[in-house]
């Protein structure tokens, strides 16, 4: 009996596991790596990240609508979690910039959680001209 709890409980870890994903991403001195996201509009996102390694631990982060207008930006952070919802449908992007640096690489761990699409009210999907 006590082996099958223990079998359970390490079940139940993995399946909680399997459905986040972080990233470790490695970003040279003077450079920057960005990601992208496509999503609907209301779709709640969720950045959250730590520099892991290198220097004073600290990167640039910033955050991009599909119109390309800036929905965060973050100067020297260590860490920081942003949550918001698309306010349109499209490719959001995000980057992490170290061009502060003169010759540190910074680690950064990541993760960027992103909300099921929001469901559609009645009537939104109707096509029908005669309204």
């Amino acid at each position: 009996m006590r082996l099958l709890s223990s079998l359970v409980a390490v079940v139940a870890s993995l399946l909680c596991l399997e459905c986040c994903a972080a990233y470790f991403i490695h970003i040279d001195a003077h450079a920057e790596e960005c990601f992208f996201d496509k999503v609907t509009s209301g779709t709640k996102m969720s950045l959250m990240f730590e520099v892991a390694e290198g220097g004073f631990l600290d990167i640039d982060v910033k955050i991009y609508g599909p119109d390309g207008k800036i929905i965060h930006q973050g100067d020297r952070e260590s860490n920081g979690k942003y949550t918001f919802a698309a306010h349109m449908d499209g490719v959001y992007k995000y980057c992490f910039s170290n061009q502060m640096s003169t010759m540190t690489p910074k680690i950064v761990m990541f993760t960027m959680d992103i909300g099921e699409k929001p469901k559609e009210q009645p009537g939104e999907g109707d096509t029908d001209a005669s309204h």
